[in-house]
Protein backbone atom coordinates (compact mmCIF):
# COMPACT_ATOMS: atom_id res chain seq x y z
CA UNK A 1 0.00 0.00 0.00
CA UNK A 2 1.42 3.00 -0.91
CA UNK A 3 1.13 6.36 0.99
CA UNK A 4 0.44 9.44 -0.83
CA UNK A 5 1.91 12.64 0.31
CA UNK A 6 -1.27 14.10 1.26
CA UNK A 7 -1.58 11.38 3.56
CA UNK A 8 2.07 11.78 5.07
CA UNK A 9 1.36 15.46 5.93
CA UNK A 10 -1.79 14.79 7.19
CA UNK A 11 -0.49 11.76 9.51
CA UNK A 12 2.47 13.99 10.40
CA UNK A 13 0.14 17.04 11.30
CA UNK A 14 -2.07 14.94 13.40
CA UNK A 15 1.19 13.42 15.07
CA UNK A 16 2.03 17.03 15.91
CA UNK A 17 -0.93 18.10 17.21
CA UNK A 18 -0.83 14.86 19.27
CA UNK A 19 2.44 15.72 20.83
CA UNK A 20 1.41 19.28 21.83
CA UNK A 21 -1.49 18.23 23.44
CA UNK A 22 0.18 15.99 25.18
CA UNK A 23 1.42 19.18 27.25
CA UNK A 24 5.04 17.82 28.36
CA UNK A 25 7.90 19.30 26.35
CA UNK A 26 9.72 17.13 24.02
CA UNK A 27 13.24 17.55 25.90
CA UNK A 28 12.06 17.78 29.32
CA UNK A 29 13.49 15.38 31.77
CA UNK A 30 15.84 13.84 28.95
CA UNK A 31 19.68 12.91 29.93
CA UNK A 32 20.73 16.33 27.68
CA UNK A 33 18.37 18.85 29.68
CA UNK A 34 20.33 21.64 31.02
CA UNK A 35 17.99 21.62 34.80
CA UNK A 36 19.64 17.86 34.94
CA UNK A 37 23.30 18.34 33.57
CA UNK A 38 23.87 21.52 36.01
CA UNK A 39 21.82 20.48 39.41
CA UNK A 40 23.32 20.93 42.28
CA UNK A 41 26.27 22.95 40.34
CA UNK A 42 27.66 26.37 41.62
CA UNK A 43 26.86 28.73 38.53
CA UNK A 44 28.70 31.87 37.58
CA UNK A 45 29.23 33.98 34.77
CA UNK A 46 32.42 35.47 33.11
CA UNK A 47 34.33 36.78 30.17
CA UNK A 48 36.11 35.15 27.69
CA UNK A 49 39.88 35.42 28.13
CA UNK A 50 40.68 34.82 24.50
CA UNK A 51 39.92 38.32 22.51
CA UNK A 52 38.23 41.18 22.59
CA UNK A 53 34.93 40.48 21.59
CA UNK A 54 34.06 39.52 25.57
CA UNK A 55 31.76 36.64 24.87
CA UNK A 56 29.72 35.75 27.90
CA UNK A 57 30.35 32.83 29.97
CA UNK A 58 28.08 30.31 32.37
CA UNK A 59 31.06 28.48 34.81
CA UNK A 60 29.38 25.42 36.83
CA UNK A 61 31.77 24.36 39.48
CA UNK A 62 31.83 21.35 42.31
CA UNK A 63 33.75 22.02 44.94
CA UNK A 64 36.04 24.57 43.28
CA UNK A 65 36.42 22.26 40.30
CA UNK A 66 35.06 23.58 36.93
CA UNK A 67 32.91 20.80 35.24
CA UNK A 68 31.18 22.52 32.67
CA UNK A 69 31.80 25.70 30.83
CA UNK A 70 28.97 27.38 28.34
CA UNK A 71 28.03 30.54 26.21
CA UNK A 72 25.89 32.87 27.99
CA UNK A 73 22.12 33.10 26.01
CA UNK A 74 21.27 36.51 27.92
CA UNK A 75 24.96 37.67 27.27
CA UNK A 76 24.33 40.69 24.79
CA UNK A 77 27.22 40.19 22.68
CA UNK A 78 27.43 36.27 21.89
CA UNK A 79 24.08 34.92 22.96
CA UNK A 80 24.86 31.82 24.08
CA UNK A 81 27.66 31.34 20.85
CA UNK A 82 30.98 30.14 21.69
CA UNK A 83 33.82 30.46 18.88
CA UNK A 84 36.43 27.08 18.67
CA UNK A 85 38.64 28.64 21.35
CA UNK A 86 35.95 29.90 24.07
CA UNK A 87 34.43 26.05 23.53
CA UNK A 88 37.67 24.63 24.55
CA UNK A 89 38.10 27.02 27.68
CA UNK A 90 37.25 24.22 30.27
CA UNK A 91 40.16 22.27 28.46
CA UNK A 92 42.68 24.55 29.78
CA UNK A 93 41.11 24.75 32.96
CA UNK A 94 40.64 20.98 33.54
CA UNK A 95 44.27 19.52 32.33
CA UNK A 96 46.75 17.07 34.06
CA UNK A 97 49.86 19.35 32.02
CA UNK A 98 48.65 23.01 33.40
CA UNK A 99 51.46 23.77 35.48
CA UNK A 100 50.09 24.98 39.13
CA UNK A 101 53.69 25.59 40.90
CA UNK A 102 56.26 28.40 40.43
CA UNK A 103 58.87 26.23 37.99
CA UNK A 104 62.36 28.01 38.14
CA UNK A 105 65.31 26.90 36.01
CA UNK A 106 69.05 29.09 36.90
CA UNK A 107 70.98 30.42 34.28
CA UNK A 108 73.46 27.75 32.86
CA UNK A 109 71.44 24.62 34.90
CA UNK A 110 69.69 22.03 33.23
CA UNK A 111 67.13 21.25 35.93
CA UNK A 112 63.72 23.04 36.99
CA UNK A 113 63.16 23.82 40.36
CA UNK A 114 59.78 24.34 42.61
CA UNK A 115 59.64 27.48 44.08
CA UNK A 116 57.15 28.86 46.69
CA UNK A 117 54.91 32.19 45.28
CA UNK A 118 56.41 34.31 47.43
CA UNK A 119 60.26 33.92 46.05
CA UNK A 120 58.66 34.39 42.47
CA UNK A 121 56.57 37.34 43.20
CA UNK A 122 60.19 38.89 45.61
CA UNK A 123 62.29 38.04 42.35
CA UNK A 124 60.28 39.84 39.91
CA UNK A 125 59.67 42.84 42.27
CA UNK A 126 63.95 42.75 42.60
CA UNK A 127 64.85 42.67 38.92
CA UNK A 128 62.19 44.71 37.98
CA UNK A 129 63.78 47.62 40.58
CA UNK A 130 67.36 46.44 39.05
CA UNK A 131 66.68 46.95 35.90
CA UNK A 132 64.46 50.08 36.90
CA UNK A 133 67.76 51.70 38.68
CA UNK A 134 70.09 50.26 35.75
CA UNK A 135 68.21 51.87 33.04
CA UNK A 136 66.41 55.17 34.47
CA UNK A 137 66.80 58.57 32.92
CA UNK A 138 65.95 61.53 34.49
CA UNK A 139 67.22 64.35 32.69
CA UNK A 140 67.58 64.54 28.36
CA UNK A 141 69.83 67.42 26.74
CA UNK A 142 67.89 68.73 23.42
CA UNK A 143 68.98 71.99 21.39
CA UNK A 144 71.15 72.92 24.10
CA UNK A 145 68.42 72.78 27.16
CA UNK A 146 67.96 70.20 29.94
CA UNK A 147 64.78 68.60 30.51
CA UNK A 148 63.24 66.38 32.98
CA UNK A 149 62.29 63.04 31.46
CA UNK A 150 61.45 60.76 34.01
CA UNK A 151 61.45 57.26 31.85
CA UNK A 152 63.01 54.28 32.34
CA UNK A 153 64.48 52.60 29.02
CA UNK A 154 65.11 49.18 30.35
CA UNK A 155 61.85 47.46 30.16
CA UNK A 156 58.39 47.30 27.92
CA UNK A 157 54.59 46.38 29.36
CA UNK A 158 52.65 44.88 26.57
CA UNK A 159 48.92 44.36 27.30
CA UNK A 160 46.25 42.53 26.14
CA UNK A 161 43.02 41.94 24.74
CA UNK A 162 41.45 40.05 27.41
CA UNK A 163 41.94 42.97 30.42
CA UNK A 164 38.88 44.75 30.73
CA UNK A 165 38.56 48.69 31.35
CA UNK A 166 39.56 49.22 35.10
CA UNK A 167 42.32 46.43 34.45
CA UNK A 168 43.62 48.42 31.83
CA UNK A 169 43.78 51.91 33.53
CA UNK A 170 45.83 50.14 36.69
CA UNK A 171 47.78 48.05 34.21
CA UNK A 172 49.02 51.66 32.42
CA UNK A 173 48.92 53.18 35.91
CA UNK A 174 51.45 51.23 37.51
CA UNK A 175 53.95 50.76 34.15
CA UNK A 176 53.84 55.04 34.03
CA UNK A 177 54.87 54.72 37.76
CA UNK A 178 57.79 52.24 37.12
CA UNK A 179 58.81 55.04 34.08
CA UNK A 180 58.05 53.07 31.41
CA UNK A 181 57.41 54.49 28.25
CA UNK A 182 57.38 51.59 25.88
CA UNK A 183 53.27 50.88 26.86
CA UNK A 184 51.82 49.20 24.35
CA UNK A 185 48.73 46.96 23.63
CA UNK A 186 48.64 43.59 21.50
CA UNK A 187 45.78 44.82 19.03
CA UNK A 188 48.46 47.24 17.33
CA UNK A 189 51.28 44.91 16.86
Amino acid sequence: MGVSRRQFLKGGGLAAGALALNGKPALAGGADSPELRTKGLQTSTTICPYCAVGCGMIVHTRDGKIVNIEGDADHPINQGALCSKGSALFQVANNERRLTKVRYRAAGSDRWQEKPWDWALDRIAHLMKESRDRHFVATETRDGREYVVNRNEGMAFLGGAALDNEECYLWSKFSRAMGVAYLEHQARI
